[in-house]
């Protein structure tokens, strides 16, 4: 992208006003997606995201200025402007770059971008036709396939010098029912960080389509949850997103360093039941939210956060590991050149346990199912949140009964990871996107079914 001898001569001008590190990220990143509503192909785009950016910094201060002029005239002049934002001084850095080859564990057989859209059109139908032919109840369907080809450079006055290619794909489909009581809605978009080989093996499109459709008419049907404090079975794969934004983003340096987190200060303490290991691997071949390095040159690592109950580590980036007098753990990320790269997660999971499934659902004489969850929101300072339920189902007398609409689970992270009380031995993972001040990246959460032994559930 951007050769080795040009970015010595931009980091030397980088630090022309005394910086005491400068980075360049540069990325060329296409995203091609096609839609289906109402039967049809509805658009096929392509987009190309392509740039730098140069950020510097001076003890606690840090400047970041970009542009779309990969030249080396402006990243000369990007390096210029960083420069002059920072303050006065000299530059006191020698740098030497290294070329940095960290290895790919993410091998993709057929890349999406040579394989036409006939191809990919009937992916998308395959999905789409599933679910709108399920049941008559089926009023809408709407589904997306996308492909990312993301292509970056880092190269830092650590000496680092590397490159990472990430392409992922991503089949979603979202289903809406009607019986009569109200529409509601079934989703399901499973991705990896793979190519178009990803349907052959792992991704079926037909049970995607079902999937989503499947849920939408179990919900037309169901009445309204009733609303208490109560026992809650959380289902493995995506219910993993309670501890994502309850608990994840409390653990990222971003809030950590600023003492603006529940936990900060917390490491060495038991915060969670006994039987809570929580773990952040942005190693997982093929995993959706994998990385070979993060956006400031760091490999990725497999961080084990909480372990038996007891805080191990945070994720922590460069810039505010220097406030916390702590090592990057490769936890830096960004959605593109234009965002300013801090402490995110990557593949965020509550490990497998030993407790059965059967056994977890036979505890509870009462309480809710909750099969599927969907978004929410959570004060990374409290730990307070609200999440949906997408689909839900009561608990009688140890086994689940009827299902049930308008679910929500509200608490505080500290709080819930303390009463998971039983965790179970089939970890799943499921798909997202994360946003957050760096923008929206691609993450995994993950988790076995889970038991909380008391949470507000809301209802009516």
């Amino acid at each position: 992208m951007i050769s080795r001898e040009i970015c010595q001569r931009v980091l030397h001008k980088a630090l022309s006003t005394g910086a005491d590190y400068a980075e360049i990220f540069a990325e060329n990143t296409v995203n091609h997606s096609l839609s289906m509503i109402a039967s049809k192909v509805d658009s096929i785009k392509d987009t190309v995201i392509a740039g730098a950016a140069i950020r510097v910094y001076k003890g606690m201060r840090s400047v970041m200025a970009s542009t779309v002029d990969t030249t080396e005239a402006g990243l000369l002049r990007c390096a210029e402007s960083a420069a002059e934002a920072l303050g006065q001084g000299s530059a006191q850095i020698d740098i030497v770059l290294k070329e940095r080859l960290f290895g790919d564990i993410h091998p993709v057989k057929i890349v999406p971008s040579s394989v036409g859209n006939k191809e990919k059109v009937a992916i998308l139908k395959e999905g789409y036709f599933a679910a709108k032919e399920y049941d008559e109840s089926i009023v809408q369907v709407s589904g997306s396939l996308l492909d990312v080809d993301h292509n970056i450079l880092i190269a830092n006055t650590d000496g680092t010098y590397a490159q990472d290619r990430q392409i992922r794909t991503r089949l979603a489909i979202s289903a809406v029912a009607d019986k009569g009581t109200g529409t509601q809605t079934g989703f399901f978009g499973p991705g990896r960080r793979m190519g178009l080989e990803v349907f052959d093996s792992i991704i079926d499109p037909k049970q995607v389509g079902i999937t989503a459709a499947k849920q939408a008419v179990t919900m037309a049907g169901a009445g309204y949850c009733p609303a208490g404090v109560m026992p809650v079975a959380i289902d493995n794969g995506f219910g993993g997103v309670i501890f994502h934004e309850a608990c994840g983003h409390s653990l990222e340096a971003s809030s950590v360093a600023y003492g603006q987190s529940q936990f900060a200060g917390k490491l060495g303490q038991k915060i969670a039941n006994e039987k809570v290991t929580a773990i952040d691997d942005g190693t997982i071949p093929n995993a959706w939210g994998s990385i070979n390095i993060d956006d400031e040159g760091t490999p990725a690592q497999k961080n084990v956060l909480i372990e038996n109950g007891v805080l191990k580590s945070y994720m922590i980036d460069k810039f505010n590991g220097r406030r916390m007098g702590m090592a990057s753990t490769g936890n830096s990320r960004r959605q593109s050149y234009r965002y300013t790269p801090t402490s995110r997660m990557t593949n965020t999971y509550i490990a497998a346990g030993t407790d059965k499934n059967e056994d977890i659902i036979a505890s509870m004489e009462y309480g809710l199912y909750a099969a599927s969850m969907g978004g929410g929101s959570v004060n990374p300072v409290t730990g307070e949140f609200n999440f949906s339920v997408n689909e839900g189902y009561m608990i009688r007398n140890g086994k689940i009964c009827e299902p049930v609409r308008g679910a929500s689970l509200v608490g505080k992270g500290s709080e819930i990871i303390q009463n998971i009380d039983m965790v179970g031995t089939d970890m799943e993972m499921g798909q997202g996107m994360c946003g957050s001040s760096s923008g929206s990246v691609p993450t995994n959460v993950g988790q076995p079914l889970i038991r909380v032994s008391s949470i507000t559930v809301g209802g009516r």
